[in-house]
């Protein structure tokens, strides 16, 4: 069997956060599994904090999470675990949930070992500009295609009109109903 590299990753955050290791020893032999409906992966903690394959070992706590949510959990972190099903022990859960949400990835400092302290720096301020050039860029295109389908290509109805609509047809219903009953009324009145 070919090891994981998952084990390894997670170490390396963990190793960054010396809080959320300690959050996780109190864990210790406890296995969790994360199942995403094509992967599943199976992790102990160990005594000092960090996890490890358990291929084999029944689960304490079941993540179930689809893959197609992933990009809104790492979009909303502390929104992350209301798109994930849980079953187990839940203080475990909770112990995991915290750190998933806690735990960041400084790639400054991998990066500063590699290439120098300044270059990263330069590098990781490039990467956040084009990611954010990259949402400025999607954000805009969203709105002129909502532009388009409001204004130009009607196919789309601003909330507003909705509710303007939903009042008058409200209003409408309650007219039409009084005259029902005065029909009624003149109806009895002529018998």
């Amino acid at each position: 069997m070919i090891p994981s590299p998952f084990p390894a990753i997670i170490n390396h955050l963990l190793v960054q956060e010396a809080w959320a290791g300690k959050k996780l020893a109190l864990h210790a032999g406890k296995v969790a599994r994360i199942d995403t409906g094509l992967v599943a992966l199976q992790l102990r903690v160990a005594a000092d904090g960090l996890v490890e394959d358990a291929p084999d070992a029944s689960a304490n706590v079941t993540i179930r999470m689809k893959l197609s949510d992933l990009p809104l959990m790492m979009q909303n972190r502390e929104r992350a675990f209301s798109y994930v099903q849980v079953e187990g022990d839940a203080e475990f859960a909770n112990a995991v949930s915290q750190v998933a949400q806690g735990v960041r990835w400084e790639a400054e400092d991998d990066l500063a070992r590699l290439v120098g302290d300044i270059a990263a720096r330069r590098i990781v301020a490039g990467g956040r500009a084009v990611f954010g050039a990259a949402q400025s860029t999607r954000r805009r295109i969203e709105e002129n295609v909502a532009e388009y389908f409001l204004e130009e290509q009607p196919l789309l109805v601003r909330p507003e009109a909705v509710a303007g609509f939903s009042a008058d047809v409200a209003e409408l219903r309650d007219d039409v109903e009084r005259l029902a009953k005065r029909i009624e009324r003149l109806r009895g009145g002529l018998a």
